[in-house]
């Protein structure tokens, strides 16, 4: 549940986006709603809001833009939905877009395509140190120390890691239009002393590139098999993730596949991603990323 100091806080998920490095993937699927460990990673950051205490249209919203009618589909009732008009409006835009729904609440917001996961706290509890004992007026991050503290985009030596805290009155200046929260609000608290990191022990894949969407979905299955109930494995799986009503009779090793993909008998697959059974996108990290 929300700690002491949270206050009357609401919670927006960011999920308007297109996910372009992610392409071809989400031609057929806004990246909020791509799969990892069979959950779609807006489900993971509802979930994650729910063991909150977050939940409901009156404490959650959720905006769309890009292939906005899945979202809005898959979400129902179970959150706010913002729809915005034409190109989506940025992570500061689609904040300042639900400025009216805020109505003077502080502002949890979230990515929907990070992938968070601690073995030492459930969903929700993991993040509670964002909130605790906050005094309503600094903007909070929460980060990771980055492998190179001085790196642009990096935040007192930390990187972020999907999830900012947002005082009222700086969502209720946010200008209309499109924005991101690092120039119109991170930065300027940043340089007025009014920002602070919260450091997140657990692990941390934005999923922006097919390389982190493998490995946070590898994570998810703990580098082990992770199936659906309804897929049909009959070929040799290893290391890999299977959705609903996947077929495999082939070789996959350390792959995802999505719900309804299939893989031939003839067929031997390692470190990719399988979308139907048209869509083949490699997902080997480069030599010598880490």
């Amino acid at each position: 549940m929300l700690p002491a100091g949270a206050g009357d806080v609401c919670a927006v998920v960011l999920a308007a986006g297109e996910g372009t490095r992610l392409r071809p993937l989400t031609e057929r699927l806004p990246k909020a709603l791509c799969p990892v460990g069979n959950v779609p990673l807006l489900d993971r950051a509802l979930a994650r809001l729910a063991g909150l205490g977050l939940t409901g249209p009156q404490r959650v919203a959720v905006n769309a833009c890009y292939l906005a009618g899945q979202v809005v589909e898959h979400v129902g009732d179970r959150a706010h939905l913002s729809v915005e008009p034409g190109d989506p409006l940025g992570t500061a835009g689609g904040v300042a877009h639900l400025r009216d729904w805020i109505a003077g609440r502080p502002a949890l917001v979230g990515n929907a395509d990070a992938y968070l996961a601690d073995p030492a706290a459930p969903p929700g509890a993991d993040i509670a140190a964002l909130l605790a004992d906050w005094d309503g007026r600094e903007v909070r991050l929460l980060g990771q120390p980055a492998a190179d503290p001085g790196a642009p985009g990096t935040f007192d030596g930390y990187a972020f890691t999907g999830f900012s805290l947002l005082p009222w009155p700086l969502v209720r200046d946010l200008p209309a239009g499109f924005g991101d929260l690092v120039h119109t609000v991170w930065r300027p608290a940043e340089a007025a002393g009014a920002l602070s990191v919260v450091p997140y022990r657990g692990t941390f894949f934005d999923t922006g590139t097919p390389a982190d969407y493998l490995a946070a979905n590898l994570h998810a299955a703990g580098d082990e098999c992770l199936v659906d109930p309804s897929a049909t494995v009959t070929g040799r799986c290893r290391g890999s993730v299977v959705g609903a009503g996947a077929t495999v009779r082939g070789d996959v090793d350390r792959c995802v596949l999505w719900p309804g993909a299939t893989v031939r008998a003839d067929e031997r697959l390692h470190e990719v991603i399988r979308a139907g059974d048209d869509l083949t996108v490699p997902a080997a990290r480069a030599p010598g990323r880490i």
